[in-house]
């Protein structure tokens, strides 16, 4: 996507293409007014027209539009029909690690010095505060995202 769209898919715009997106069939005019809490369809429509105009919707024979492709909004990333916080993916990647670090400690714990246990602990706790503080700061972007969004209305 080239930085000229990026741009142009921010605020209401991002709010009707994240709908359309996420209820996966045709809407028109109204259906978008009525979701995204708009003042009339025509504003609705514009917002459509505008997506339709970067390539993102098509019209189908009845006139609805339908998603043509996949939007690239910087520091999300796409799970299903639904936008997420890049670094909520990282959160995962330390989870995963954090519960192999727990089943090698419960495993070993019986056998293992107390060297290999403090260290095992202090692992956990800084694999721990890795996955708190993507994890918060996933949130914190979410909500930014969606104030953001909400003045711009």
């Amino acid at each position: 996507m080239t930085k000229a769209s990026n741009e142009l898919l921010e605020g209401i715009t991002l709010d009707v293409y994240l709908y359309v997106v996420k209820i996966g069939k045709p809407v028109g005019p109204r259906d978008v007014m009525k979701a995204v809490d708009l003042s009339s369809p025509s504003v609705a429509y514009r917002h459509l027209q505008k997506l339709e105009d970067l390539g993102y919707f098509q019209k189908n024979e009845y006139g609805e539009y339908i998603v043509k492709k996949r939007a690239t909004v910087r520091g999300y990333v796409w799970f299903g029909r639904r936008l997420i916080p890049t670094l909520w993916r990282y959160s995962l990647i330390f989870l995963a690690i954090l519960l192999v670090e727990l089943y090698v400690l419960v495993v070993h714990f019986p056998v293992e010095t107390n060297e290999f246990k403090i260290f095992f602990l202090l692992l956990l706790l800084i694999t721990g505060s890795a996955l708190g503080v993507f994890t918060v700061e996933g949130v914190l972007q979410n909500k930014r995202k969606h104030k953001q969004n909400r003045m711009r209305d």
